[in-house]
């Protein structure tokens, strides 16, 4: 779906310069991204489109997205590093 250089422009994008979002996020896609569906693919990428704080507030489980397909890929994400 997406081209290499798409690809490595996604990967750089998921590095947040803050720690707690690239322990999160630079993983998951490195590992995870390539085996998702087309629709979840670009949830990753409207995901990776917010703002830092929305992000680690969701991280956080302080709040969540009101878009549904944010929420399950921000609770995807969680589930990997959560027992």
């Amino acid at each position: 779906m997406f081209s290499d250089p798409e690809l490595n422009k996604l990967r750089w994008r998921s590095r947040r310069g803050m720690l707690e979002l690239d322990l999160l996020l630079i993983p998951f896609f490195d590992e995870e991204f390539s085996g998702l569906s087309d629709k979840m693919q670009l949830t990753f990428v409207k995901l990776l489109e917010q703002e830092d704080p929305d992000l680690l507030m969701w991280f956080s489980n302080k709040s969540e997205p009101e878009d549904a397909a944010l929420a399950e890929l921000v609770n995807v994400i969680l589930d990997r590093v959560q027992p």
